[in-house]
C-alpha cells in the first residue's frame, strides 16, 4: 500500500536519543538525561488532587471543542496577571498539547503549498507538521549577533504566507524583547503571525514578552507542559483573534472533538499552584547557573545566552562536524544523553548540541562531571593518536 508524499517527515531525533538512552538503562547503565525538554517534576499536587475528586464526583466525558469555560476564563486571568492584557476568554482555545495547537493554527491560517517562515535553529516539529499538512516550511538561518532569533531582513522578499517565532526559544533559550517582537510583527504585515510562548514562566532575568501585548492580530500558542510541569497530560491552549474563533472551533470539532477532559480539570487546578511552580523554577535557576559555569569548564565554550526555558545550545564545531555521531559517543562513553543540533537546524546543526537542564540538580551536577571527564579523556586519546 502506498504512502503519501506528505508522510515523508523526518524523525524527531531527540525521541531516537531517548530510545537509545532507554535501551542503555535497560542494559543496566545509569544515564543522565540532558536530551529531553521535560521537567523532572510531575504535575502539581493540587492538579492530581483535583482530578481524583472530579473522577469520584462524575464521569469525565467530552467537553465542548473550545474547552472547559472555567479553564478558558482562568487562562484569560493569567494574561491580566502576567502581561496586563485584558483578554476576552472567548478567544482562548484549549488544545491537545501545543502540538494540537500547531495543527489547528496551520490548518486555519494556510492553504496547501503556502510558505511559512521558521527560525533556524528551531523546534523541529514546526517543520515536520507544516510538511505533513502540505505546506512549505522555509528555514530562516538566524545569526549569533541576533541571539539566534529571526529579524526582518531574514525573510525580506521570501514571499511568505506566515511567520512562526518562539520566545523563549527551543533549543537556544533566547528571548525577543518588546522592541524585537514589535519589529517582527510590523515586518510581517500581511502575513499570519504565530508566537510560540510555551516556555513563558520559565525566565530568569527578564519577563518574556507576549505578542498579545503588542497586537490582537496574532495566534499565540502555549501549553501546560513546561512551566506547569504537565508534559504527559497533553493539554495546551491558543489565543486567537475573535473573528477566527468559529473557524478554529469547526476544525477542532472535527480533528480532535476536544482536549482530554481529565487533563483540563488538572490544568485548571495547576494554575493556582504558584508556590510549587516557583519551587520548580528555583531548581531550573540553580541548574542554569551550574550549566553556565560547568559547560565551559568541561570544554563546551561557545553557547547561546539562555534567557529562558531550560536549554543550553552549544557550538561544538571545535569538537566535531557530526553532531549525531558525537551525541552517540557521549551517550556510550559518558552515560549522558544530549540532543544533536541536526534536530533543530538541518543545515548547520551538524556542529551543535542542545543540553537540557530540566532534571534534578543532582543529575545536572553528575552530568557535568561526566561531560568534563569525557572531554578530558577524548583530548588525551586524540593527543596520543597524534603522536603515533
Amino acid at each position: 500500500m502506498r504512502t503519501s508524499s506528505r508522510s515523508a517527515v523526518d524523525p524527531f531525533i531527540v525521541m531516537d536519543v531517548m530510545e537509545a538512552a532507554r535501551k542503555a538503562e535497560d542494559a543496566g547503565r545509569h544515564i543522565i538525561h540532558m536530551e529531553v525538554g521535560q521537567p523532572g517534576t510531575g504535575a502539581p499536587k493540587a492538579a492530581t488532587e483535583a482530578l481524583a475528586k472530579a473522577m469520584e464526583d462524575h464521569p469525565l466525558g467530552y467537553t465542548v471543542a473550545l474547552g472547559l469555560p472555567a479553564l478558558r476564563q482562568r487562562i484569560a486571568q493569567l494574561y491580566a496577571d502576567w502581561y496586563n492584557v485584558d483578554l476576552n476568554p472567548d478567544r482562548v482555545v484549549i488544545t491537545p498539547g501545543s502540538s494540537g495547537g500547531f495543527i489547528l493554527a496551520f490548518t486555519a491560517l494556510f492553504d496547501s503549498g503556502d510558505r511559512v517562515g521558521i527560525g533556524a535553529p528551531g523546534y523541529p516539529s514546526y517543520r515536520q507538521i507544516l510538511h505533513g499538512l502540505g505546506l512549505k516550511p522555509v528555514d530562516l538561518p538566524t545569526a549569533a549577533e541576533n541571539r539566534l532569533q529571526p529579524v526582518a531582513a531574514d525573510f525580506a522578499g521570501l514571499n511568505l504566507a506566515g511567520l512562526m517565532v518562539a520566545s523563549p526559544a527551543n533549543p537556544t533559550g533566547t528571548m525577543l524583547n518588546r522592541t524585537a517582537m514589535s519589529a517582527l510583527i510590523e515586518a510581517a504585515d500581511g502575513m499570519s503571525f504565530i508566537s510560540d510562548e510555551i516556555y513563558h514562566g520559565i525566565e530568569y532575568e527578564a519577563k518574556a514578552v507576549s505578542a498579545l501585548e503588542i497586537t490582537d492580530e496574532v495566534y499565540v500558542i502555549n501549553s501546560f507542559s513546561k512551566y506547569f510541569s504537565m508534559t504527559g497530560w497533553r493539554v495546551g491552549w491558543m489565543v486567537i483573534p475573535e473573528d477566527h474563533v468559529r473557524v478554529v472551533e469547526r476544525i477542532a470539532q472535527n480533528m480532535f472533538i476536544c482536549a482530554p477532559h481529565a487533563s483540563q480539570v488538572a490544568a485548571l487546578a495547576a494554575m493556582d499552584a504558584e508556590k510549587e511552580l516557583q519551587a520548580n523554577l528555583d531548581v531550573y535557576r540553580a541548574n542554569r547557573a551550574l550549566m553556565l559555569e560547568g559547560l565551559p569548564k568541561a570544554g563546551f565554550t561557545k553557547i547561546a545566552p539562555p534567557d529562558g526555558a531550560f536549554y543550553v545550545y552549544a557550538d561544538v564545531s571545535d569538537l566535531t562536524d557530526d553532531s549525531r555521531a558525537f551525541a552517540a559517543e557521549i551517550l556510550q562513553k559518558a552515560g549522558v544523553a544530549v540532543t544533536p543540533g541536526l534536530d533543530f537546524d538541518p543545515v548547520r546543526g551538524h556542529t551543535t548540541l542542545r543540553f537540557s537542564y530540566a532534571r534534578s540538580t543532582e543529575d545536572i551536577e553528575t552530568g557535568l562531571e561526566r561531560l568534563a571527564a569525557f572531554i578530558q579523556d577524548r583530548d588525551i586519546s586524540h593527543r596520543h593518536a597524534a603522536t603515533l
